[in-house]
């Protein structure tokens, strides 16, 4: 019985994670797969479209980078309850007070943070609040989340929207953020027990490396650009080509399946091995910048479909276990290294739509897709460069318990102490 329940305590958690990742990722794709309407009725440009998504990524980030240390202090039913304020008063104050644009970039910046909000609890949770031999697959299911998100706004636009205007989807979404903000309050009797709060404080040199942890954040605004670039723009590319609306749609949804099935699958084996996930993390984005030099150097339907499809796949599936990675090495303190990964995450979120799309304006759709590429390319040195310092640190300054690194399925490779 205490089995079947720890089971279902740590099934409750992956989904609650997931669910709650997604409502704070999906506002921008809601905006995206709606802009068209959203531009008619509030009289912007696509300059302004780019404004609005970067508004929310960078709200996003500052507010992971300043917020971080509260998740340290904050038990997790806090963190949830704030979280689902947020989601609400962004959702309700989009849906009824926005007229002009330059309040939709308001609410835009409220649900940045609420983003932020939801990440950093969703965060907190798997890594404090699961087992460790379940922290693999736990954020690869959070971190599907945002291709899911993808998925679910362009869902919206035949079904809700079609038949209720724009309006109504972010209705939903705060109507959500209120079931957010009531599962916590029901769950008064975790307040305290499952947070940070239940944790041995941690010893103040027991922390990740400084040095590689800041790589990690910079490796992950590279590919982070990159990526948030192939989610904006290939559909696009794809009609180009000569791919149809309908074509490049199923494209899309394709893709975002085949990323959410392999970031699962990623975080499952990284849970029956001991460490060894930054050279995953790397081959990953090394593959993502294959795939985005064959687009756009074969600007051929069949080329779009398949390596666009393989971009999604290999290319953008290494969110999850790059979160888990950081969270494993990240000592006594998972949910600020986490977070640390995260706000890069964030910038490059901020950044790679607008700038890219600059450089579509400014170059070509090709030339672009080259430099995607090697944002991908540069973040896999980081990515390396960041592991090489936490093997060398974990050699100087070995933790109180022995930790197991370098991969092994049955026993790891390398071991502190020994």
């Amino acid at each position: 019985m205490a089995r079947s329940h720890g089971r279902s305590a740590t099934v409750s958690v992956m989904l609650g994670a997931s669910a709650l990742t997604t409502l704070g990722a999906i506002p921008p794709f809601l905006v995206g797969a709606q802009a068209v309407l959203m531009q008619r009725d509030l009289g912007f440009g696509p300059s302004v479209l780019g404004v609005v998504v970067s508004t929310f990524f960078a709200v996003a980030a500052l507010g992971t980078i300043f917020g971080g240390g509260l998740l340290e202090r904050w038990s997790r039913r806090q963190t949830q309850l704030l979280a689902g304020v947020l989601v609400a008063v962004g959702g309700f104050g989009l849906a009824l007070g926005v007229r002009h644009w330059e309040v939709l970039i308001a609410a835009m910046a409220v649900l940045g943070l609420a983003n932020a909000a939801c990440q950093g609890t969703s965060n907190q949770a798997v890594a404090t609040a699961l087992p460790p031999h379940r922290r693999g697959i736990g954020f690869g299911i959070k971190q599907s989340a945002v291709p899911a998100a993808i998925m679910f706004g362009g869902l919206a636009v035949p079904t809700m929207t079609a038949l209720f205007g724009w309006r109504s989807t972010f209705l939903v979404t705060g109507s959500l953020g209120l079931v957010v903000i009531a599962l916590a309050l029901l769950h008064q009797e975790e307040d305290g027990q499952q947070g940070p709060r239940a944790n041995t404080r941690p010893a103040p040199s027991d922390h990740a490396p400084r040095g590689p942890l800041l790589l990690c954040g910079l490796a992950i605004t590279f590919a982070s650009a990159a990526a948030n670039f192939l989610g904006a723009y290939l559909a696009s590319w794809a009609h180009d080509v000569g791919l149809t609306v309908g074509q490049a749609g199923l494209l899309m949804a394709a893709g975002s399946g085949s990323s959410i099935a392999i970031r699962v699958f990623a975080g499952h084996r990284a849970d029956r091995r001991f460490g060894g996930n930054l050279i995953i993390v790397a081959s990953q984005m090394a593959a993502g910048a294959l795939c985005l030099l064959m687009i756009g150097l074969l600007a051929v339907p069949w080329a779009v479909v398949v390596f666009g499809f393989l971009s999604f796949g290999l290319g953008w599936s290494w969110p999850g276990l790059f979160l888990y990675a950081a969270a494993r090495l990240g000592r006594d303190t998972p949910t600020k290294a986490s977070s640390v990964v995260q706000a890069g995450a964030f910038v490059g979120g901020a950044i790679g739509p607008v700038s890219f799309g600059l450089l579509v304006s400014a170059v070509s759709f090709q030339g672009a897709w080259f430099v995607a590429a090697g944002s991908f390319v540069v973040a896999c040195a980081l990515v390396l460069l960041a592991r090489i310092g936490f093997r060398r640190d974990l050699v100087r300054r070995p933790p109180a318990t022995p930790f197991g690194y370098g991969g092994g399925t049955h026993e790891p490779r390398h071991i502190t102490g020994s």
